[in-house]
């Protein structure tokens, strides 16, 4: 090995320099050489010991030797220092006979130490009913009362009527995201809603199947976004533009008749004028009447009208059946104050 040495003069006014090259002897070499002279001399010993078992004995040896964290641990030490977050499995520092993996029958999985499969997913071992407790007294400084007012499931429908419902999911997975996490569903009474008669009923027609008539629920689900936000934020939009669209008055809906209906209204249909007369009748009063006085006249008065009423809508909707026909025979009876059918 050579070394080449340059001395600069910077006073000089001439720029010289003097160059010198020295000669060091390389030590390596020799050792090199002498190393191989003294293994070719030496007797060669036979391995019969394979090369495995010799670092399991190693790590024996050491583990051995200095003793576990887990081992040391005092049984009152506070876990959440220990483990204060989520973070990958250390056998170290969790002092449990933890095992997992699976094995033939009849043997049992492996243990906590240089074990993959419990590095693999996710743990809570920093959510121990203690920590969780000492969390939640840390958390209450900045959390206000319940309102003494919402007592009652009926008083919670009735300030707070839009339900918003979500799911969380854990499981073993590279990613702690499950698509069926951004899935949002939501809920209101169609009673919570201030709809009059007629966009009530356009309000039902525009989302359809979404309306269940029996628990007056409308259910608005979404999943088409990739984040849950994205979703919430859709199906608050479905409400409001349904909403607003029940309210409009197109301007072909004016033209429309009763024969146009989608279903039958007894107010302004023929049968209600019928009965409305034949009330008149029977007490003596013959007078004419216009539409609207029709369609305003209070059928309370008449014996028997909101039954009468109740069993021809149903009738007329519902389609005739044993039920709808055995209804309506039992409401005219009790308008005409005939004695109910005896059942043979």
């Amino acid at each position: 090995m050579s070394l080449f040495i340059r001395n600069y003069k910077l006073n000089s006014l001439a720029a010289g320099y003097n160059a010198k090259l020295w000669r060091l002897n390389s030590t390596t070499a020799d050792s090199a050489l002498k190393k191989n002279d003294e293994d070719e001399e030496e007797f060669r010993v036979l391995d019969i010991l394979k090369k495995k078992d010799r670092i399991q004995r190693r790590i024996i040896r050491r583990t051995d030797m200095q003793p576990d964290r887990a081992d040391r641990m005092a049984p009152n030490q506070n876990w959440g220092n220990v483990w204060p977050g989520p973070k990958t499995f250390h056998p170290s520092s969790v002092p449990l006979p933890l095992r997992q993996g699976y094995v033939p029958k009849g043997q049992a999985p492996p243990g906590k130490k240089a074990n993959a499969e419990l590095m693999k997913i996710p743990n809570f071992l920093h959510l121990t009913p203690p920590v969780i407790k000492s969390q939640c007294e840390a958390i209450k400084q900045y959390c206000t009362e319940w309102p003494s007012l919402l007592n009652s499931e009926e008083a919670i429908e009735k300030h707070y009527p839009v339900e918003i419902i979500t799911s969380d999911y854990c499981h073993a997975s590279p990613s702690i995201r499950n698509p069926l996490a951004r899935i949002v569903t939501l809920r209101i009474k169609l009673s919570s809603l201030n709809l009059d008669k007629h966009s009530k009923d356009k309000f039902i027609r525009l989302v359809g199947d979404r309306y269940d008539k029996e628990t007056d629920l409308v259910t608005i689900t979404a999943d088409r976004c990739p984040a849950r936000a994205q979703n919430l934020d859709y199906v608050n939009y479905l409400l409001t533009a349904c909403y607003h669209e029940a309210w409009n008055i197109e301007e072909w809906e004016k033209d429309k008749t009763e024969d146009d209906m989608e279903y039958y209204d007894w107010n302004n249909n023929a049968s209600k004028k019928s009965l409305v007369n034949w009330h008149l009748r029977t007490k003596n009063e013959l007078r004419t009447l216009t539409d609207e006085e029709y369609k305003s006249f209070d059928i309370s008065v008449i014996e028997g009208g909101e039954e009468y009423k109740n069993a021809v809508s149903s009738l007329m909707n519902d389609g005739e059946s044993d039920a709808t026909l055995k209804k309506y025979g039992e409401a005219v009876r009790k308008v005409l104050g005939l004695p109910e059918k005896k059942v043979m």
